[in-house]
């Protein structure tokens, strides 16, 4: 498919963008290029898409039910009783749905961890957008649950060739809380061999902490180095509770992280993730993610961006830090470089997914600087249209289909706490 967009704004320029299949090919003053579609880009801006680092995208299927609640009580009491009553049927409709908001949003990629591996895949092919996908492995320390969860994921990571070029497989270990030694030892070996990225919460609570150093007598990230499954495959979501010596160990192994701002001030998990020994002290790369819609309510990536760049700023003391520009970088170009996906930039022979913004909304005037005005004045519904792989999503803020999504995502939802 051929894609022109006419006269849209590009780095401060009026151009004409024409895409080939995912590639831009021509970027122009007047484009005669004939395209199968052709966008009127007049009044708005294009911008790579956005990237949402780690979620939970069926929790969609959870928002609002359980909010305002301690930890260990949400999750013990209200969360997880209702995941075991989820059926395939249900996690495909809440990933659609987590789609579609996505897509709302101007995120066109995320990186998930959740239930029902195939039912999440089948949703992101259903809605053209790209899943870095995981199932949960949990063993709880035994040895005979571990077997099943690794021919479980054996299969999934079989199985996901069918779903290509949408969906990538990787690997889920929730934490070192739930998961043994053993079972991460094999995921390195195999994640090292097929190439596979490795998605787990990391030091996201002070219980964590505790566990691992009663259990092993080192901190979670020390605990990880010792089985070797630090690698610039490895991805660590939360990280609130890293120290310097964590982030020496994660940059010596070029592994990366997730901050999730909302999802962890919600929580209240007790501390804030260590901008400067991240940032500054070791160079570590790390995104945004929302978390899920149980612990943060929203898949808006630029309602988080803007509580990253205010916490960092807060915390640290100086005004400087997480600017503007650099935090919509991070969730666009260093984001894209993490999952190891082509340039993230617009630009002539590169393949990012793009999103057109709205200059006309009120919260983008008077104009002096757009990404400002993105990270500290607006949020998600400022996104017009969406492209991702060469094929429009969202056009005029519509997405084909939508209203049949949100319906039958209703019912689901409420038959769902009605069980």
């Amino acid at each position: 498919m051929t894609i022109l967009i006419k006269g849209v704004q590009l780095d401060g320029h009026t151009k004409d963008i024409y895409i080939n299949n995912g590639i831009i090919e021509e970027i122009s003053e007047h484009c005669t290029l004939n395209a199968d579609r052709t966008i009127n880009g007049k009044g708005k801006i294009a911008l790579p898409s956005l990237i949402n680092g780690h979620t939970h995208a069926a929790m969609t299927l959870l928002r609002g039910y359980a909010d305002d609640m301690p930890l260990k009580e949400w999750l013990e009491g209200k969360i997880w009783p209702l995941e075991n009553k989820m059926t395939a049927e249900d996690i495909y409709w809440g990933s659609k749905f987590a789609c579609l908001e996505m897509i709302k949003n101007g995120i066109t990629v995320f990186n998930d961890m959740y239930w029902f591996w195939e039912a999440t895949a089948k949703a992101v092919c259903d809605m053209g957008i790209r899943g870095f996908l995981s199932a949960v492995f949990i063993d709880m320390f035994d040895l005979e649950r571990s077997k099943k969860q690794i021919e479980h994921n054996i299969e999934l990571f079989e199985l996901s060739e069918k779903y290509k070029p949408h969906v990538t497989f990787t690997f889920g270990p929730h934490a070192i809380y739930t998961v043994c030694k053993e079972s991460l030892q094999w995921m390195r070996d195999f994640s090292e061999k097929y190439d596979i990225l490795i998605h787990m919460h990391l030091s996201e609570i002070e219980e964590e902490t505790r566990f691992s150093q009663e259990k092993y007598g080192l901190s979670p990230t020390e605990f990880l180095d010792d089985t070797g499954i630090l690698s610039n495959r490895f991805i660590g979501c939360h990280g609130c509770w890293l120290d310097e010596n964590d982030c020496s160990i994660l940059k010596q192994h070029d592994a990366k992280l997730v901050h999730m701002p909302v999802s962890n001030l919600k929580l209240s998990v007790g501390r804030l993730f260590p901008y400067r020994h991240i940032k500054n002290g070791h160079g570590i790369p790390f995104c945004f993610g929302t978390d899920g819609c149980a612990s943060n309510n929203h898949l808006d990536l630029i309602e988080t961006m803007k509580f990253a760049s205010l916490l960092a700023k807060f915390s640290s003391g100086d005004p400087t830090m997480l600017s503007a520009k650099e935090t919509f970088d991070i969730a666009t170009k260093t984001a894209a470089s993490m999952f190891f996906l082509p340039e993230w930039e617009i630009k002539t022979g590169n393949s990012p997914d793009i999103i057109l913004i709205d200059t006309n909304r009120p919260e983008l005037k008077p104009g002096f600087d757009i990404y400002s005005d993105i990270v500290y004045a607006s949020n998600g519904y400022i996104v017009d249209t969406v492209i991702c792989m060469g094929n429009i999503l969202m056009e005029e803020r519509h997405v084909p289909g939508e209203e049949g999504i949100i319906k039958e995502f209703i019912k689901t939802a409420h038959r769902l706490a009605e069980k």
